[in-house]
Protein backbone atom coordinates (compact mmCIF):
# COMPACT_ATOMS: atom_id res chain seq x y z
CA UNK A 1 0.00 0.00 0.00
CA UNK A 2 1.11 3.60 -0.74
CA UNK A 3 2.25 5.70 2.24
CA UNK A 4 0.17 8.88 2.81
CA UNK A 5 2.32 11.10 1.16
CA UNK A 6 3.67 9.10 -1.35
CA UNK A 7 2.45 8.45 -5.09
CA UNK A 8 -1.27 7.48 -5.17
CA UNK A 9 -2.54 4.70 -7.82
CA UNK A 10 -5.77 3.37 -9.24
CA UNK A 11 -6.01 0.72 -6.57
CA UNK A 12 -5.94 3.71 -4.04
CA UNK A 13 -8.64 5.06 -5.39
CA UNK A 14 -10.62 1.88 -5.49
CA UNK A 15 -9.80 1.21 -1.89
CA UNK A 16 -11.36 5.03 -1.21
CA UNK A 17 -14.35 4.20 -3.00
CA UNK A 18 -15.09 0.66 -0.78
CA UNK A 19 -14.55 2.48 2.36
CA UNK A 20 -17.53 5.55 1.31
CA UNK A 21 -19.47 2.02 0.56
CA UNK A 22 -19.60 0.94 -3.01
CA UNK A 23 -20.31 -2.73 -3.38
CA UNK A 24 -20.62 -2.53 -7.34
CA UNK A 25 -17.76 -4.88 -8.52
CA UNK A 26 -18.27 -4.09 -12.29
CA UNK A 27 -17.74 -0.28 -11.39
CA UNK A 28 -14.56 -0.80 -8.88
CA UNK A 29 -13.15 -2.91 -12.03
CA UNK A 30 -13.46 0.00 -14.13
CA UNK A 31 -12.14 2.70 -11.64
CA UNK A 32 -9.15 0.76 -11.58
CA UNK A 33 -8.57 0.40 -15.26
CA UNK A 34 -9.61 3.79 -16.08
CA UNK A 35 -6.94 6.36 -15.33
CA UNK A 36 -7.88 9.29 -13.76
CA UNK A 37 -4.47 10.90 -14.60
CA UNK A 38 -5.34 11.31 -17.97
CA UNK A 39 -8.80 12.58 -17.46
CA UNK A 40 -7.71 15.93 -15.32
CA UNK A 41 -5.33 18.91 -16.15
CA UNK A 42 -1.87 18.48 -15.99
CA UNK A 43 -1.64 20.34 -12.91
CA UNK A 44 -4.10 18.29 -11.19
CA UNK A 45 -2.61 15.07 -11.79
CA UNK A 46 -0.71 14.68 -7.75
CA UNK A 47 -4.68 14.28 -6.87
CA UNK A 48 -6.14 12.03 -9.42
CA UNK A 49 -6.26 9.21 -7.31
CA UNK A 50 -7.39 10.45 -4.26
CA UNK A 51 -10.87 10.91 -3.35
CA UNK A 52 -11.38 14.89 -3.93
CA UNK A 53 -13.11 16.70 -6.58
CA UNK A 54 -10.17 18.48 -8.95
CA UNK A 55 -10.38 22.07 -10.86
CA UNK A 56 -10.65 21.49 -14.80
CA UNK A 57 -11.03 25.57 -15.96
CA UNK A 58 -13.72 27.66 -16.49
CA UNK A 59 -15.02 27.98 -12.94
CA UNK A 60 -16.04 24.20 -12.62
CA UNK A 61 -14.60 21.00 -11.14
CA UNK A 62 -14.70 17.19 -11.52
CA UNK A 63 -17.46 15.36 -9.24
CA UNK A 64 -15.60 13.48 -6.41
CA UNK A 65 -15.05 10.18 -7.47
CA UNK A 66 -16.71 8.58 -4.77
CA UNK A 67 -19.90 10.78 -5.35
CA UNK A 68 -19.79 10.17 -8.57
CA UNK A 69 -19.38 6.28 -8.37
CA UNK A 70 -22.27 6.32 -5.66
CA UNK A 71 -24.43 7.86 -8.56
CA UNK A 72 -23.53 5.60 -11.01
CA UNK A 73 -24.15 2.50 -8.97
CA UNK A 74 -27.77 3.80 -8.03
CA UNK A 75 -28.66 3.18 -11.93
CA UNK A 76 -28.12 -0.59 -11.54
CA UNK A 77 -26.01 -1.03 -14.88
CA UNK A 78 -26.00 -4.09 -16.11
CA UNK A 79 -23.86 -3.60 -19.60
CA UNK A 80 -26.97 -3.58 -21.98
CA UNK A 81 -28.08 0.09 -21.32
CA UNK A 82 -28.68 2.99 -23.73
CA UNK A 83 -27.35 6.26 -21.31
CA UNK A 84 -27.39 9.71 -21.04
CA UNK A 85 -24.87 11.88 -19.26
CA UNK A 86 -25.86 15.63 -18.62
CA UNK A 87 -22.27 17.17 -18.41
CA UNK A 88 -19.35 15.74 -19.65
CA UNK A 89 -16.37 17.71 -17.68
CA UNK A 90 -13.49 16.13 -18.76
CA UNK A 91 -14.66 12.80 -19.40
CA UNK A 92 -13.72 10.12 -16.40
CA UNK A 93 -17.19 9.83 -15.17
CA UNK A 94 -18.03 9.34 -19.48
CA UNK A 95 -15.35 6.84 -19.58
CA UNK A 96 -16.63 4.82 -16.14
CA UNK A 97 -20.62 4.93 -17.95
CA UNK A 98 -19.01 3.96 -21.35
CA UNK A 99 -17.68 0.67 -19.69
CA UNK A 100 -20.64 -0.39 -17.70
CA UNK A 101 -23.08 0.62 -20.56
CA UNK A 102 -23.70 -0.66 -24.43
CA UNK A 103 -23.00 2.88 -25.13
CA UNK A 104 -23.01 6.90 -23.60
CA UNK A 105 -24.32 9.81 -24.94
CA UNK A 106 -23.14 13.10 -22.82
CA UNK A 107 -23.71 16.65 -23.44
CA UNK A 108 -21.48 19.80 -22.27
CA UNK A 109 -22.47 22.96 -22.75
CA UNK A 110 -18.72 24.31 -22.36
CA UNK A 111 -17.20 23.32 -25.96
CA UNK A 112 -13.50 23.97 -24.76
CA UNK A 113 -14.18 21.57 -21.98
CA UNK A 114 -15.87 19.48 -24.38
CA UNK A 115 -12.86 19.35 -26.99
CA UNK A 116 -10.39 18.53 -23.60
CA UNK A 117 -13.19 15.70 -23.01
CA UNK A 118 -13.20 14.74 -26.61
CA UNK A 119 -9.44 14.34 -26.38
CA UNK A 120 -9.29 12.16 -23.39
CA UNK A 121 -11.79 9.68 -24.28
CA UNK A 122 -10.09 9.27 -28.01
CA UNK A 123 -6.87 8.63 -26.15
CA UNK A 124 -7.97 6.03 -23.75
CA UNK A 125 -9.66 4.17 -27.03
CA UNK A 126 -13.14 4.77 -25.12
CA UNK A 127 -15.07 4.55 -28.62
CA UNK A 128 -18.82 4.04 -27.18
CA UNK A 129 -19.66 7.28 -26.46
CA UNK A 130 -21.30 10.47 -28.63
CA UNK A 131 -20.39 13.25 -27.34
CA UNK A 132 -22.59 16.63 -28.10
CA UNK A 133 -22.18 20.60 -27.15
CA UNK A 134 -25.47 21.89 -26.10
CA UNK A 135 -27.79 22.64 -23.60
CA UNK A 136 -27.95 19.62 -21.14
CA UNK A 137 -31.05 20.58 -19.57
CA UNK A 138 -32.90 19.98 -22.48
CA UNK A 139 -31.27 16.46 -23.07
CA UNK A 140 -30.56 14.78 -26.29
CA UNK A 141 -34.29 14.30 -27.21
CA UNK A 142 -33.19 12.79 -31.00
CA UNK A 143 -31.40 9.82 -29.13
CA UNK A 144 -33.64 8.80 -26.56
CA UNK A 145 -35.51 6.98 -24.98
CA UNK A 146 -32.63 6.15 -22.37
CA UNK A 147 -32.61 3.48 -19.71
CA UNK A 148 -30.54 5.62 -17.51
CA UNK A 149 -29.95 9.11 -17.12
CA UNK A 150 -27.32 10.83 -15.01
CA UNK A 151 -27.10 14.27 -14.37
CA UNK A 152 -23.94 16.15 -12.24
CA UNK A 153 -25.47 19.59 -12.09
CA UNK A 154 -28.48 20.46 -9.54
CA UNK A 155 -31.44 22.10 -10.06
CA UNK A 156 -34.80 21.88 -7.25
CA UNK A 157 -36.61 19.16 -9.90
CA UNK A 158 -35.89 17.39 -12.77
CA UNK A 159 -36.58 19.46 -15.98
CA UNK A 160 -39.43 18.13 -17.68
CA UNK A 161 -37.57 16.99 -20.96
CA UNK A 162 -35.35 14.91 -19.09
CA UNK A 163 -38.30 13.09 -17.48
CA UNK A 164 -39.69 12.37 -21.11
CA UNK A 165 -36.45 10.68 -22.54
CA UNK A 166 -36.41 8.39 -19.76
CA UNK A 167 -37.84 4.72 -21.19
CA UNK A 168 -40.40 3.56 -18.66
CA UNK A 169 -38.52 1.15 -16.46
CA UNK A 170 -35.78 3.38 -16.33
CA UNK A 171 -33.98 5.44 -14.23
CA UNK A 172 -32.60 8.84 -13.54
CA UNK A 173 -30.57 10.20 -11.05
CA UNK A 174 -29.72 13.60 -10.31
CA UNK A 175 -28.63 16.49 -6.99
CA UNK A 176 -32.15 17.95 -6.42
CA UNK A 177 -31.59 21.47 -4.83
CA UNK A 178 -30.68 24.97 -5.55
CA UNK A 179 -27.23 24.64 -6.13
CA UNK A 180 -24.68 23.99 -3.30
CA UNK A 181 -26.27 22.08 -0.90
CA UNK A 182 -28.25 18.94 -2.25
CA UNK A 183 -30.00 15.51 -2.18
CA UNK A 184 -28.79 13.47 -4.65
CA UNK A 185 -31.82 10.92 -5.69
CA UNK A 186 -32.50 8.22 -7.76
CA UNK A 187 -35.92 7.88 -9.56
CA UNK A 188 -37.94 4.48 -11.59
CA UNK A 189 -39.39 5.98 -14.82
CA UNK A 190 -43.57 4.75 -14.53
CA UNK A 191 -45.94 5.63 -17.22
CA UNK A 192 -46.84 8.33 -14.72
CA UNK A 193 -43.61 9.94 -14.72
CA UNK A 194 -40.67 9.87 -12.23
CA UNK A 195 -41.27 8.13 -9.20
CA UNK A 196 -40.31 5.84 -6.10
CA UNK A 197 -37.51 8.19 -5.28
CA UNK A 198 -34.46 6.94 -3.15
CA UNK A 199 -31.92 9.17 -1.23
CA UNK A 200 -28.36 8.48 -2.64
CA UNK A 201 -26.42 10.96 -0.88
CA UNK A 202 -26.03 14.32 0.59
CA UNK A 203 -23.64 16.66 -1.56
CA UNK A 204 -22.83 19.71 -3.00
CA UNK A 205 -23.17 20.63 -7.03
CA UNK A 206 -23.09 23.24 -9.42
CA UNK A 207 -26.05 24.53 -11.25
CA UNK A 208 -27.80 23.14 -13.93
CA UNK A 209 -27.70 26.09 -16.51
CA UNK A 210 -29.87 25.68 -19.43
CA UNK A 211 -33.27 26.29 -20.78
CA UNK A 212 -35.12 24.20 -18.73
CA UNK A 213 -32.29 25.28 -15.58
CA UNK A 214 -31.45 27.82 -14.06
CA UNK A 215 -30.50 31.56 -16.35
CA UNK A 216 -26.96 30.62 -17.29
CA UNK A 217 -24.37 33.22 -14.96
CA UNK A 218 -21.64 33.09 -17.88
CA UNK A 219 -22.52 33.96 -21.08
CA UNK A 220 -18.71 33.09 -22.21
CA UNK A 221 -18.57 29.17 -22.79
CA UNK A 222 -16.21 29.41 -25.16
Amino acid sequence: MSSVSGPRGPDDLVRALRAAGIRDERLLEAVRTTPRAGFVPAGEVAAAYRDVPVAIGQGQVTTQPSLSAMMIESLGLAGNEHVLEVGTGLGFQTALLARLAADVVSVEVRPGIARQARANLARHGVRNVELRVGDGSAGVPDLAPYDAVLVSAAFPEVPAPLVAQVREGGRLVQPIGPGGHEEVVCFERTASGLERPQMVTSARFVRLQGRYGFAPDDADFR
